[in-house]
């Protein structure tokens, strides 16, 4: 049974703090779906994650080689790729089963965006009312914390 992860970005946009997670992702042997709602939101961090440090293997969701890609950007529930860890990007949403059916499922959110903040309270409240677990992070203070956590994880 898997846990939501909330990543609440305030000093480092995501361009930055995915490739992180996404290496730790890996790391661990996790194939991912990123699930975002905004094609060209996806485009571009195409573009940047062949440009991060170290090498993060991905495709874009539509092409011939979907279902063998570690890692699989989409914006569409269905993730071909058979991912056992999920994010989320700028409120794409998340349904209670898929938490619970994944490894982990992150969701990450631009600190400085009330709209982004607000649509991710409102998943925090979702997720744990439907008895997810979930951590809520912060990197308020220049570093990663945990502030908050419901549930088992």
């Amino acid at each position: 049974m898997g846990a939501a992860f909330f990543y609440h970005m305030t000093t480092q946009p995501v361009d930055v703090t995915l490739p992180m997670l996404l290496g730790k992702a890996r790391g661990a042997g996790w194939r991912v779906a990123i699930r975002g709602r905004d094609v060209e939101r996806l485009d571009h961090l195409d573009g940047k994650l062949w440009e991060a440090d170290g090498f993060l293997a991905h495709g874009r969701a539509g092409g011939p080689h979907d279902a063998e890609q570690p890692i699989l950007l989409t914006d569409a529930v269905k993730a071909p790729n058979g991912a056992s860890c999920l994010v989320s990007l700028d409120g794409a949403e998340i349904a209670p089963e898929e938490v619970n059916g994944s490894d982990r499922t992150m969701i990450l959110f631009d600190g400085n965006d009330g709209d982004a903040v607000a649509r991710a309270r409102e998943q925090w409240k979702a997720l744990t009312t439907a008895g997810c677990a979930a951590q809520y992070w912060s990197q308020e203070s220049g570093r990663w914390e945990k502030k908050a956590e419901s549930g088992e994880g």
